[in-house]
């Protein structure tokens, strides 16, 4: 494609006066005119219902060769990436506008509340209040009159506008890396949220911690998917934090509790909220007598409706329903110290599988009563595993555990199935003469293991070892590194 003439009078402000959004960068104008002059040129014609779709078989009685193909599903895939780009860039632009609006009611109710009477010196409040405080009363109704203007302008909650107001407020103002990215389209709405409410929790007034925040948080948001980056998001933060884990955890369990939601058709969700350790016990708890269960020739129920059915068993001390469950093996809960901590030189946190950072009070508590010991080292820097303790060493068990430690989550990029849950994947075949090592095998969940083998998409290793998955279209994609 030809390159268009870019418009010797380009606006150069940096941000629009009409809403403040900034301007498209040459790059972006440059896209869009491409893929204009190609619509109207008719090279990105996308099928109708009443025409034939272009067949990728090399015997295509129209004579439309593989490569055109994959070059048109490439220029689709293209076009669906400006549009996604788009739809970021559009819902930057609303988060911006709310601030916007409301910082202006802020600064100047009167178009919202009308006239400030303070100024009148003959003015006397008929409730007795002072003129500081008439003045901050009218802020705050002209921060609700516009709120509420929006809401309904929008078909929004007042809730809703004030919760993206307060996100765009934290990321504006103290993730400013953050908040151009999500400006630019290279941030989905969800991570941009998850990134707001997470710094939104560091101290407030703590500059220093939400710029570290913000500089390490960047690339993980450009890079994971919503799901991993929360809990990398979460890693982030406890390092930049600068009040202690113990004295946040117990401040925190003051507000632990348990509630019930109503849902359709009879039915109720039960909610708690515990220590972490504790809800991970009660989760590993129920899903092993679910699956215990499950293994019964007989037993007809999902996993899902097992774990439902063990809870309510053992929360109402009713008999269960099956005499399985009575038998069903102890809980299991992972905890990984750093070897700095665990030799008193540091004060990283420990690790609890599945969850994240958790306060080193609760990781000696969980330690104390541990029957039995794996150690894992952890390099003081890096994180990276070091040293495997195989004293109880089973080869089967041993190399699971061992691969959920260097990949504790399938290897598909964006992917947040367990290890524990996934298939065991040889990378070079049994057949092929691969051995059954950690260094031929990976986790992958049956879904992404299915794609390997039976797509177009594969998995290689690079000079470095790290994994590079490649799609049906040429495309390399590394695996996500571990969240913590």
């Amino acid at each position: 494609m030809s390159r268009v003439a870019r418009p010797a009078d380009r606006p150069s402000p940096a941000f629009r006066e009409c809403d403040g959004a900034p301007w498209p960068a040459d790059d972006e104008l440059d896209l869009d005119a491409e893929w204009a002059a190609l619509d109207d040129s008719g090279g990105a014609s996308w099928w109708g219902d009443d025409e034939p779709h272009p067949s990728i078989s090399a015997t295509s009685t129209w004579g439309f060769r593989p490569s055109d193909a994959v070059s048109a599903l490439d220029a689709r895939l293209g076009h669906l990436e400006c549009v996604t780009a788009d739809r970021r860039r559009a819902t930057a632009a609303e988060y911006r506008l709310i601030l916007t609006i409301l910082d202006e009611a802020a600064a100047d109710p009167t178009p919202w509340v009308g006239p400030d009477p303070t100024v009148d010196r003959a003015w006397l409040d008929p409730r007795g209040r002072a003129a500081r405080a008439v003045q901050r009363d009218r802020v705050d109704l002209a921060e609700r009159a516009a709120v509420a203007e929006i809401a309904v302008r929008l078909h929004l909650s007042e809730q809703t506008v004030r919760t993206r107001a307060g996100h765009a407020r934290t990321l504006a103002d103290g993730c400013p890396r953050i908040w151009a990215a999500f400006g630019e389209g290279c941030l989905s709405e969800k991570l941009a949220i998850d990134a707001a409410r997470t710094a939104s929790t560091l101290p407030a007034g703590d500059r220093d911690a939400l710029s570290r925040f913000d500089e390490e948080a960047l690339v993980p948001a450009l890079t994971l998917t919503p799901a991993k980056f929360a809990v990398a998001a979460r890693a982030i933060r406890e390092r930049v934090h600068t009040e202690s884990l113990e004295e946040r955890h117990r401040r925190a369990a003051q507000d632990r509790g348990v509630w019930m939601s109503a849902e359709l058709d009879g039915m109720a969700s039960i909610h708690a909220l515990l220590p972490a350790d504790r809800a991970r016990a009660v989760m590993s708890r129920l899903d092993r007598a679910a699956r215990h269960v499950h293994a019964a020739e007989d037993e007809e129920r999902t996993l899902a409706q097992l774990r439902a059915d063990a809870f309510a068993d053992l929360v109402t001390m009713s008999e269960p329903e099956s005499p399985a469950f009575r038998n069903a093996p102890p809980a299991t809960v992972v905890v990984t110290v750093p070897a700095l901590t665990l030799l008193g030189r540091g004060d990283e946190p420990a690790t609890l599988e599945g969850y994240g950072p958790i306060d080193l009070e609760t990781a000696r508590r969980l330690a104390g009563s541990a029957t039995s010991w794996v150690r894992l080292l952890t390099h003081p820097v890096s994180g990276a595993p070091l040293v495997l303790d195989r004293t109880t060493y089973r080869v089967p068990v041993a190399l699971r555990r061992w691969l959920g430690v260097t990949s504790p989550t399938c290897v598909f990029p964006g992917c947040g199935r367990a290890a524990r849950d996934c298939d065991i994947d040889h990378r070079t075949a049994w057949a092929g003469g691969g051995t059954t090592d950690g260094d031929n095998l990976d986790p992958k969940c049956r879904h992404h293991h299915r794609l390997r083998h039976e797509s177009r998409w594969d998995i290689t290793r690079s000079p470095g070892g790290e994994p590079a998955w490649t799609s049906p279209l040429g495309g390399t994609y590394g695996s996500d590194p571990p969240p913590f």
